[in-house]
This record gives structure tokens, sequence and C-alpha cells, in this order.
């Protein structure tokens, strides 16, 4: 491999010549060998970093504080960069020291070099279009990196919405379905009151459906931005206007309303936005989890189980039981739920342990959330495809519990009232009769007006049951 010598504060270093990331990146590449992904495993986050050095660049140009060619070339490799170009050339690891620095670097590193052929020059003749010099003109690390990261959340937000919208479309879809299928209902694994199967799933979309807003809500956090506070937020080394066109050209770029922090100096270490939106991929895990659970209940048997549900079957279930099929896709949920829910935990731990006026563990920050959303869409996408759309019910074994079961004398309070209902849960208790059996054995109410209180359209509630 042939290889250019490029320096640094720490002295000299080989760099594949071909390569247009430069010694700091090249150093981090040799420092942080600790997780298995890297910068260009995310493309939304390689396109957020080049937006914010195309703003910056476009913002300087405007200020007189760039040459107007040197700016056009930066944006020029920018924009190559935000339509899938060069996306190889961010190696670094997610997992690394310095608060993000070598991120910041690897991306000034790659537009320097893409803007220099692009001037007519060679890889690594920063004299004419530096790393830190002009693609790094009045930013720090403490800036552009935090801003970065914001802003691929938000992009990757949509992403995410969209697949949870899929999925409640399926659930919806099943719910309508499934919506004149009687089954029991259960609280704390106990018979209830009989329900549809098509109000089970219809719940589980309305449950999902508020997570659309929440996620949102929190999302809105993620574009207030520090561009202009430089190191601490003081601004040093930017000129007066630059925090404000910069982020006025960050929002002409991408499409999305960003706004400049109030307080800049605030805004350099605070890691709230992260917290609240981390939280906000909890409790959809969560749910989600929740929701498997109940899946994995109702599939359960085919014989011992309750036996309500069909799910597709995926895979042999056994390397020693013959005709078991397990449901994966619901427990493969359930562990990228767990996932999410601890890199939470990771989340709340590194925000805090920041101090004074940087918070350096915004590293772990940024990794932990994009692991979070990328696992969930993928989850989510999976789940949807590979189970819920194939759910079948076992009709006639639901009606069939149902009419077993002692809860179904909740439902004929309104006919035979609560001391008669009493009467035949006893008997039902005693004997191992069936609720059904004995109503009718009693002569409480005729074959006819029961089958219809037990229809499933009268199982929306009591004033239904009345009519």
């Amino acid at each position: 491999m042939e290889y250019r010598i490029e320096s640094d504060l720490i002295g000299e270093l080989k760099v594949p010549a071909d390569a247009y990331y430069g010694v700091q990146t090249q150093r981090a590449l040799d420092n942080y060998r600790i997780s298995t992904t890297r910068m260009r495993d995310y493309p939304e986050y390689v396109n957020a970093i080049a937006y914010v050095k195309m703003a910056a660049a476009e913002a300087n140009a405007e200020l007189g504080v760039l040459d107007r060619k040197i700016a056009d070339a930066i944006v020029a490799a920018c924009r190559e960069i935000t339509s899938g170009k060069l996306h190889d050339q961010f190696p670094v690891d997610m997992m690394q020291g310095g608060a993000g620095t070598s991120v910041n670097m690897n991306a000034n590193e790659v537009i320097a070099n893409r803007a220099l052929e692009l001037m007519g020059h060679k890889k690594g003749e920063y004299q004419y279009c530096s790393p830190n010099d002009h693609v790094n003109c009045a930013q720090s690390t403490n800036d552009a990196y935090p801003t970065a990261f914001r802003y691929t959340f938000v992009r990757m937000n949509k992403i995410l919405t969209q697949s949870l919208q899929n999925l409640i479309e399926s659930f919806i879809a099943k719910g309508s379905e499934f919506k004149d299928v009687l089954k029991m209902g259960r609280t704390q694994l106990q018979d209830a009151v009989p329900m549809t199967s098509g109000q089970e799933f219809m719940a589980f979309a309305h449950n999902l459906q508020e997570e659309i807003s929440n996620l949102g809500r929190n999302a809105v956090l993620l574009k207030e931005i520090n561009m202009g506070g430089t190191a601490i937020g003081t601004g040093l080394n930017a000129v007066p206007g630059f925090a404000e066109l910069c982020t006025a050209k960050l929002t002409e770029f991408t499409g999305d309303e960003f706004s400049k922090a109030t307080d800049l100096v605030e805004a350099t270490p605070d890691t709230g936005a992260y917290v609240s939106y981390s939280a906000a991929l909890k409790r959809l895990a969560i749910k989600l989890s929740k929701i498997c659970n109940d899946l994995r209940l109702m599939a359960s048997g085919p014989r011992c189980g309750l036996h309500e549900i069909n799910l597709p079957a995926m895979a042999p279930g056994s390397s020693i039981m013959p005709g078991k099929v397990n449901p994966v896709i619901p427990e493969l949920t359930n562990q990228v739920c767990f996932k999410v829910i601890g890199n939470d935990t990771t989340v709340a731990f590194a925000a805090e342990a920041g101090q004074l006026q940087l918070n350096v563990m915004e590293p772990v920050i940024a990794q932990s959330i994009l692991e979070s959303v990328t696992w969930l869409i993928n989850a989510m996408n999976t789940l949807r495809t590979k189970c819920i759309d194939g759910i079948t019910v076992n009709r006639e074994h639901c009606y069939e519990m149902v009419k077993n079961s002692i809860g179904i004398v909740t439902a004929l309070n309104p006919y035979i009232g609560y001391k008669n209902s009493t009467k035949v849960a006893k008997e039902a208790l005693a004997t191992g009769g069936s609720v059904y059996d004995i109503v009718l054995e009693k002569g409480l109410m005729t074959k006819e007006k029961l089958d219809e209180a037990l229809d499933p359209t009268k199982m929306l509630g009591a004033h239904e049951l009345l009519k």
C-alpha cells in the first residue's frame, strides 16, 4: 500500500495515499478499536455532519470570513457526501474519547481533501484548504459534533415513526379482520369478561399510536442547536452573526427548522434533549415488548396453552422436540426492547457524567441512541412483515373458552341479575360445568337470547347489551 505522510500535534503518521481522511482520523483508527460500529455504518450520521459543515462554510463565506472559492469547494464536497458518496471514508469507531473530536476531524479531513481535488490540488495540500482553518472555521467539535447527531436523530425519527405507523396499520387491519371473534378478556391472567379479538388488536394499535406524537414532541427538542458557541459557548473564533446565519443555513439546506439556543454557554454541556428523546424510545420499547408478551401468551400451546391465535411459523423450534414451533419474532422483538431500555440507562449515566462547560460522554450518548433507533426500526419492520401480517385466529376455540368460562357470567348480569349470576358462577365452580349450559338448564335464558347476548356485537359494553 502506498502512503502519504501527514502531521499533527503528536507528530507524523502514515496515511493511505488514496484515503480522503487524514492524520487525525488515522490516529483515531489506531487508538479506538472498541465497538463493531463505525461512522459509515450510520449513513444518516455521515450526511448530517456534512450538512453542518456545508452550513458553516456558506455562513462564513457570506460573512466574509472564508474565501468564496474555498467555501464553494467545501459545499460541493459536502453535497457529494449527502448524495451518498465517500461514506466509506468515515471509518472512525463510534466509541471514543475526546468528546467526539475524532468524528469531527474525520469529517473535516474528508471534506478538505475532496475540496482540494475539486480545486485541482492533491490530497494533503492543506495550505489551499485546511481541515482546521477552513472546513472547521468558526467551529469547535463541541458545537459541530452535537449539532450533527441532533440532526441525525431528527432524520432517523422520521424513519422510525413511519415504521411505527406501518406496524400500527397492520394491527388495525387485524383488528378489523377479527372484529367478530369472541374471546375471553383476562386480568391478572385470570378470566375476566368477554371481548373480541378485534378489540384486542385495535387496543394494540391505539396503544402504539400515542408514541408517534410522543416521539415527535421530543424530537422537536433536538432542533435547538449551539452552532456558533465554539469551544464552551462563548463564541470564541466565530464572528458576530455566525451563530444565527449558520443556523439559518442549516435550516435552508435540510428543510428542517432549527433554532439557535438562547444561552450557548448553557447549551454546550446540556444533554437534556437526548435524555428526553432516549426516554421516548424506552417508552415505545416498553409498550412494544408488552404487546409481544401478549402475542406469545395468546399463541401458547398448541394443545396446552391459550391457543387463541396462530403466529406464522418462521423456523423449526427445537433441535430435539419434533413439531415444535416457537414465537421467534416476538421473542426477538422483546430482546431488542431490552437493549433499548438498557441504552436509555447508559444515556442517563452519560448525561449525568458531564462536568462544567462540556459533557465529554456525548459519544456513548450518540452511539446508544443511534443503536436504539436503528434496532427499533428493524425490529418493528420484522415484527410487522414476519408476524403480525400473518396472524390467524382460532375462532371456534376462542368461543368454546368463552362458553366454558366463569367470567362469562359477568356479561349476563344485565339479563339475569347479579344474584342469579352469582348462583350460576358458584355452581359452575363447584361442578366444573359451563356457565352457558347451567343458564340454559335453569331456564334463566332461552338459547336464542343467550346466543344473542354473547354475540360479539353485544360485547362492547353494558349499554349495548341492554338495547
